[in-house]
Formats: C-alpha cells, sequence, structure tokens
C-alpha cells in the first residue's frame, strides 16, 4: 500500500486553519516534526504554494515512503531523519533562524501501527520491538527481560497509568526466568491472567496500558516531548503559530504546561506598569483542546483520542 492508501490525517483541517495565518507569506517555512506517511506535510505543501515545509521523522521507512509521495513538491520539502527533540540542531545545519509553522502530531504512526512486525500494536503476535527507529537502541523485549522489577513497576505506572503494575510485572518475572520474552501474543496473555475480573471489564484490550508504557519507555517518549515542544516554541517567528495533536494525557499535560506558561504573565505582584520582559510570549489558539468531530472519528477510529492545542508567538524573548 502507498502512503497515500494507509494513512488518514487526524484533525487535518482544523490544523490547516490553525496555521494559516503564518503561512500564507512568501518564504513562510513551516516544520512537521511528525513526517510520518506525510499526510499532514502533502497537505501543508498543496494548501500554502508559497511556503518551505521542513519534516522530520526518526524512522527511516517512515520517510522512504513519505518522501515518494512528496517528491512531486520538488525541492520545497526537506525530509530529515531525526527525533523531534533535534529540531534546534537541525533549523542550525539548514541555515534557518526562524520557522512560521510548526506541527507535532504525536504517537506511534498508522504505518508502525499497521506493521506486524514492528510490535507496537497487542492485537496481533509480533516480535516485541516497538522502536520507531529500528536502528538504533533498545527493543520492548529487552525491556521486559532486562530491567529490575521496581522499575518495570514504576514504567507501567508512569507511563501507562496503569492501576495494576505491580501484579502484572510479578507474573513478568516469573515468566521471564523460565523463557524471556520474544512476542507480543504472549506478553497480552500473561496480562489477561494476571489481572483480576474487575480491571477487564472496562478500557478497552487489558494490555494497552502496558503496550503504551513498554513503547513510551523503548522511544523515550516524554522526555523527547518535553525537550521538544519548549524547542519549538523558541523557534518561531513573532506571529508564527504551533499546533500540537497529543494522544494521550500525559503528552498533552506536557503541551497544556508549556503553553501555558508561555501566556503567562510572569511579572512580580503589584507592578503599576507590566515590563515586557514579563509580558507573555504565546496567546492561545484552543480554549482548552479541541476533539475531533464525530464525523472524523468515523472516517477514522484512530482520531478518537486526539486532543489538539495551538498558540501563536506574539513577542521575542528579552535576554
Amino acid at each position: 500500500m502507498s502512503a497515500h492508501t494507509r494513512h488518514v490525517p487526524v484533525m487535518l483541517r482544523r490544523c490547516l486553519d490553525m496555521l494559516a495565518p503564518a503561512l500564507a507569506e512568501p518564504g513562510a517555512v513551516v516544520v512537521d516534526c511528525t513526517l510520518g506517511l506525510g499526510g499532514h506535510s502533502e497537505a501543508l505543501l498543496a494548501t500554502f504554494p508559497a511556503a518551505r515545509l521542513i519534516a522530520l521523522d526518526r524512522d527511516p521507512s517512515a520517510l522512504r515512503l513519505a518522501g515518494e509521495r512528496l517528491a512531486p513538491y520538488g525541492d520545497r520539502a526537506t525530509l530529515v531523519h531525526a527525533v523531534y527533540d533535534e529540531l534546534p540542531e537541525v533549523l542550525d545545519r539548514l541555515g534557518v533562524p526562524r520557522v512560521q509553522g510548526v506541527l507535532f502530531d504525536l504517537g506511534v504512526s498508522s504505518m508502525q501501527l499497521d506493521e506486524a512486525d514492528r510490535g507496537f500494536a497487542y492485537a496481533q503476535d509480533a516480535p516485541l520491538d516497538m522502536r520507531m527507529d529500528q536502528t538504533t537502541g533498545i527493543s520492548a523485549a529487552d525491556v521486559l527481560n532486562t530491567y529490575a522489577p521496581g522499575e518495570l513497576v514504576r514504567i507501567l505506572r508512569s507511563y501507562g497509568e496503569e492501576k495494576q503494575a505491580k501484579r502484572i510485572v510479578e507474573a513478568i518475572v516469573r515468566e521471564r526466568a523460565k523463557e524471556p520474552f520474544r512476542n507480543s501474543a504472549r506478553l497480552v496473555e500473561l496480562i489477561r491472567d494476571a489481572l483480576p475480573q474487575a480491571a477487564k471489564r472496562h478500557g478497552g484490550n487489558p494490555a494497552k496500558r502496558t503496550f503504551q508504557a513498554l513503547r513510551i519507555e523503548v522511544n523515550g517518549e516524554l522526555a523527547a516531548v518535553e525537550r521538544a515542544v519548549p524547542a519549538a516554541v523558541k523557534s518561531l517567528a513573532v506571529g508564527g503559530r504551533i499546533a500540537v495533536l497529543a494522544y494521550h494525557s500525559l503528552e498533552d499535560r506536557i503541551v497544556k504546561q508549556v503553553f501555558a506558561a508561555g501566556a503567562a504573565n510572569t511579572a512580580p505582584p503589584g507592578l503599576p506598569v507590566v515590563p515586557e520582559q514579563y509580558q507573555p510570549r504565546l496567546k492561545l489558539l484552543t480554549r482548552g483542546a479541541e476533539l475531533p468531530t464525530e464525523e472524523e472519528v468515523a472516517e477514522n477510529r484512530r482520531a478518537a483520542p486526539a486532543r489538539l492545542r495551538g498558540a501563536e508567538r506574539i513577542r521575542e524573548d528579552i535576554a
């Protein structure tokens, strides 16, 4: 399947509308920090014909497929093999001091979910890999087989918000002593057996939270988001805009905090006039987080958990 047929971009129209005021002028640069299969990037290039695109992805397979999709746009699109928290280094290397737009579509991509051998999906048996860039780093199997029990409990609680983390980890430790974990089906079965009946009645597949936690650990996702979103805000020119799609509360909380801090007045209380250095750097473009419409979810069920936040840069930092 081509990138076109495999990927329905989430909340596409709303993302384009949010970024539009910043991208109309010739020479505008927009960064897609999470290229994936290129759906958002293609729409940005088609909708804003005077804009230049820089697109990042850590997954070489995604870069190849998206490159084929974006080939008709020639040198208007620059694709870079990088994690999104490497944005400052990428822009410096390309000689781009400021950009007019930034888009993040966080989480796991459609391609990674759909390719069974990547090990992201708990609904099909596959090697427990979960690396977004399979050329580097440790796999989910490595985490399960080598991490100390206490560390595994921390990961499941912190990254998966799994209330039964201790019970699941006790089962993992017993089983890995008999045979190392290699494939996802064995882990899914273990989680089903380990959980009490009450915990299996709600919230979909009981393995969902554990798989999310492992994926975040393997790819260092939250730490990357914590570095990347402030760096992206800093890269914006005045009048530039940023849009971020998050898919679980941990990511969304980071985005919310960064945007709220940028939109806050930081002056000491009681000043009769607020000096410029204390005034907000950002203007929020969303009231809370915007959700996908029922029609969008019907068209693409993976849009259901999406939360969209946006902000506009309204002044430069003052040293």
